[in-house]
Formats: C-alpha cells, sequence, structure tokens
C-alpha cells in the first residue's frame, strides 16, 4: 500500500516524516530510525537503461506519494501532478515532509522532499510525460475553503537529500529548520522523460503554479524507436502545459529519421499517441523538412512520426514552398508561392470542423489524398 500525502486537508503534519512511516513521528529533527524494509540497490541514476517499473522493483513496498492538484480556468478541470520515491531504502534516498513551524504564516506552504537514487529514482507524473529524476523538492499552497487538493511548484533535477544529526541553531532555510538537507545538482541528460514510445532527456525541471507550464531545460536530446525508421533529435527545453495537456519542444529543434530526413523548426508540439508532430516555423526558426534533394517549407509542418512523411500546413497570410527531384534527377526548383497558392505538390490541409481556423490542420491527417512528401 502506498502511503499518499495529498497534503490537502489542512491539517498538522510533523516536522518529517518517513516514507515508509503509516503514523506521524514525533517532530524532533533527530536523525530518522533505520528502516526494516528490504533494501533496493544503489545505482547510477544517470543510467538511461535503468527503467525498471517503480512498482515491481522490491515487491510489497510501501511508497511515497504526494499529488498537485490543479484547476484550470479555462474548462474548470482537475489535472493532477503526482511525485513519487519508488525506493524504500535509507541507503538510496529519503522522503520528508516539512509543514509550517510556530514562526511561520499560517498560510505557509507544505515542503516536501523526494531523493531516490535507486533505478525507479523519484517519478514525476505530468499529463501524457512520466519524467524520472534523482530529486525533487515540492511545494504545496495549502487548500483554500471547499477545495480538495491544492497547486504549488516542483524543482527537481540530479542531487541529494538527507536527514541532519542536528539543526543549526541560527538555521533560517525552513527545510534546514525541520533537519533535511536537499542538494540539487543540475547536469545534462539527468531528467528522464517518457512519452510513448519516445524517451527524452534534459537537466532540471521546474513546474510552477503561475502559469501551469513545466519546463524541462536542456541541452533535450531524445530518441524514438521505429522498427524501420528510428528517429533522434534535440531542442532547447521542453514545455508541458498542464491546462491544455500539451508536450511542446522549444528552440532549434532538429528530428532526424535514420532514414535521412531532416526537419527542423523554431517550435514542435509533440504527441506520441497521436504518431504525429507538428512543425511551427518562428521568423528566426522557420518550418522546413529535408530529404534528400526535396525541401519543404511551409508556416506549419506535421510530422507522421511512424512513416516519417511530413504534409504542409498554409498559415494565414503564409505561403508553401518548395524544392522536389523527379525522377531522372531533374530538380524542380519551386519559387515563393503567392499567400494564397501553395507550391505544386502541397496543399494545405482542410480544418478540423467548420467552426474552426479555415487555415488550421487536422492532428492526424488520414485522407490518402492529401500530399505529402514521403
Amino acid at each position: 500500500m502506498a502511503v499518499t500525502l495529498a497534503l490537502t486537508a489542512g491539517a498538522a503534519l510533523p516536522v518529517w516524516v518517513l516514507a515508509q512511516d503509516t503514523s506521524p513521528a514525533t517532530p524532533t529533527p533527530a536523525v530518522p530510525p533505520a528502516q526494516t524494509q528490504p533494501s533496493v540497490p544503489a545505482a547510477d541514476p544517470t543510467s538511461p537503461d535503468q527503467t525498471a517499473s517503480p512498482e515491481t522493483d522490491t515487491p510489497g513496498a510501501e511508497n511515497a506519494s504526494l499529488d498537485l492538484v490543479r484547476k484550470s480556468d479555462k474548462d474548470g478541470k482537475e489535472r493532477r501532478i503526482r511525485i513519487v520515491r519508488t525506493g524504500t531504502s535509507d541507503d538510496t534516498g529519503i522522503f520528508a515532509v516539512c509543514s509550517p513551524q510556530e514562526d511561520d504564516p499560517e498560510d505557509a506552504p507544505n515542503l516536501a522532499v523526494f531523493s531516490e537514487t535507486g533505478p525507479g529514482g523519484v517519478r514525476i507524473t505530468i499529463d501524457k510525460n512520466v519524467i524520472r529524476v534523482p530529486l525533487a523538492v515540492v511545494t504545496q499552497q495549502q487548500p483554500k475553503d471547499g477545495q480538495d487538493g491544492s497547486d504549488g511548484r516542483v524543482d527537481a533535477s540530479a542531487g541529494t537529500a538527507r536527514f541532519l544529526e542536528t539543526v543549526p541553531t541560527d538555521a533560517k532555510d525552513r527545510l534546514t529548520r525541520c533537519g533535511v538537507e536537499a542538494s540539487p545538482k543540475p547536469a545534462p541528460d539527468t531528467v528522464f522523460v517518457t512519452q510513448g514510445k519516445t524517451e527524452l532527456q534534459g537537466q532540471k525541471l521546474v513546474y510552477d503554479e503561475t502559469d501551469g507550464i513545466a519546463r524541462i531545460n536542456g541541452p533535450v536530446t531524445f530518441k524514438r524507436a521505429n522498427e524501420k525508421d528510428p528517429l533522434t533529435g534535440s531542442s532547447e527545453r521542453i514545455e508541458v502545459n498542464v491546462d491544455d495537456e500539451k508536450t511542446t519542444l522549444v528552440g532549434n529543434v532538429v528530428l532526424n529519421s535514420e532514414g535521412g530526413r531532416v526537419s527542423k523548426a523554431g517550435r514542435v508540439e509533440y504527441d506520441d499517441a497521436a504518431n504525429l508532430a507538428r512543425l511551427i516555423g518562428t521568423p528566426e526558426q522557420p518550418a522546413v523538412s529535408i530529404k534528400g534533394g526535396d525541401t519543404l517549407r511551409a508556416g506549419t509542418i506535421l510530422y507522421d512520426l511512424d512513416k516519417n512523411e511530413v504534409y504542409a500546413v498554409k498559415s494565414e497570410g503564409g505561403t508553401i514552398t518548395g524544392e522536389f527531384v523527379e525522377e531522372g534527377d531533374a530538380t524542380n526548383s519551386a519559387p515563393a508561392a503567392t499567400p494564397d497558392t501553395a507550391t505544386p505538390g502541397t496543399r494545405p490541409l482542410p480544418p478540423r470542423n467548420p467552426s474552426e481556423d479555415p487555415n488550421g490542420s487536422p492532428l492526424g491527417p488520414t485522407n490518402p489524398t492529401l500530399p505529402r512528401t514521403p
């Protein structure tokens, strides 16, 4: 049975709570007692091959978890961000909750520290993304009257945490006063993100309730399994919009297929479940896809992740241009199109429904007559 501390009831919590304890500990900032659960072998948290399921690493293990609850102003729906420490051994990490103390304001947030160097790490689930990190510090606001849950902030990266043997008498930091020390050490390729077949790596995650966006700083690298044509790529960062349930690669995005297609854009909305990516051009970084002698440029390009094919979409006031090599090596360089005309071989995709932007496009083009470059 997992020990879930949702921190939403507004009840007083102990200064620190062990991940494996099912009853409150005394609020004395002392070294916590040794745990009796089977130890999980320590492992390198930066290794991308450690993908064991947290629930099966130690059968019967009791994991500590916490949920941030975000209620969207757009649709009124509640969406949850779940943070779980997957290990149970003192040797591989800690879980601690620090509630407001006597000299803190009544509405001061709760702080929680998750650290785990074992194979499962600290698991953070945001929308379609499952994220694994060694360390996460979570700030959760006190719930308002009538609310079941509350939002907050997550800071996650490589690093460690420990219980302090003694607490400095002049300690000002809340965690230190609670007898806990967290030591973040952001480094490349230590934040692991899994979305379906796609695996991404970054170096630091920050989620904040002010805008509901989780940002994973890069450099970001990723790969997507495909039996015929695997995909790799990079970007400057990842943004996960919790309200819109949308994941976007941002800044100098490059997608490389093993079959030779190279695609670039300033932003790429990524949906592994739909097998599609939407390449969105910016003035500084236009959307372009190149394979061999074929080049396609457009305001938006839809990328079929399974087939590694691209579909052009003409934005309002924009153009679609291309250079295509015909059989026999005869090159056809298409001139820039006027705002209302696409180049030969491409045309805008139809709107999703009559009420939507006529220059938009569906995320899942299925019409076999749609133009594309294979």
